[in-house]
């Protein structure tokens, strides 16, 4: 996919990101309950009738752009052939559905394509919060079209770091840092860490390929890094999307915070 395809791509794939964003945002409350009808899934998760609307709004849009690539949502039942595909849609049709069914404006419309498991295009939509965060591989980070980049701290003493409170209560019994509010969208965790809002964050396991791909592209095109525990990179279109503990960063602060975190004891990783 050269540049030029991509940025046709990655424009009207905004458009949709921007329309689907306005059909949820119809059914959002700020400060209150959603207008929505809402449901438990399986397993017990929360969905609404915005998550599967956005969804199928996209499901058709992006199909059309690009026929050959293969289809991951959180809302649709997954399709093993997905991995025998070059290029797949990844997409979390409200990612932080707890946020939007309380009236918090911490949801957002995430959307990535992968090329041969690596993000190559990210949009992630907050129409609450007014902010569309794009990637494209190589081409840098923007909010709202404006370039966007990490923050310069270098340091864990003073960072301002997001996470599950357990896990940021087991780091502060033997790192000095700040930590910032809850932020239950796990893809606007990472890309304000991307526009230098904050400096890091804890993601604790569990996690899933929807709520991360696009996120991740925002994220190391603006200077930062998201790895596992170890230090490895996040693998995407594996048979099961499903991720452990992760960490993101700024980039100065990845060496420093995974060595942190790797004197947590196994176990204190809660749910996101």
């Amino acid at each position: 996919m050269t540049l030029p395809i991509a940025g046709e791509l990655m424009k009207a794939a905004c458009e949709s990101c921007l329309e689907a964003g306005a059909l949820a945002l119809d059914l959002f409350r700020p400060g209150a309950q959603t207008a929505a009808r809402t449901w438990s899934k399986s397993g017990g998760s929360p969905v609404t009738e915005a998550d599967i609307g956005v969804d199928t709004f996209l499901r058709v849009r992006l199909s059309a752009l690009l026929p050959e690539a293969a289809w991951l949502s959180e809302e649709t039942v997954d399709d093993a052939l997905r991995l025998s595909h070059r290029f797949v849609w990844v997409v979390d049709p409200i990612d932080g559905t707890r946020a939007f069914m309380s009236g918090s404006p911490d949801w957002a419309v995430c959307v990535a394509l992968l090329d041969a498991g690596e993000p190559v295009l990210g949009i992630v939509h907050a129409p609450a919060c007014d902010a569309t965060y794009t990637a494209l591989r190589g081409g840098g980070a923007k909010r709202s079209g404006d370039t966007i980049q990490t923050s310069p701290a270098g340091s864990l003493a003073g960072a301002r770091i997001a996470g599950p409170k357990p896990m940021l209560d087991a780091l502060a019994q033997f790192e000095q840092f700040e930590a910032a509010a809850k932020i239950p969208s796990l893809a606007l965790r990472l890309t304000r860490i991307a526009d230098g809002t904050i400096d890091a964050g804890l993601i604790s396991s569990d996690a899933r390929d929807w709520d991360l791909a696009a996120a991740d592209l925002v994220l190391s095109e603006a200077g930062g890094r998201l790895s596992d525990a170890t230090g490895g990179a996040v693998a995407y279109n594996r048979p099961t999307p499903v991720h452990g503990m992760l960490i993101a960063s700024n980039g100065a602060l990845a060496a420093p915070l995974l060595h942190a975190v790797g004197r947590l004891r196994d176990g204190q990783t809660q749910s996101v």
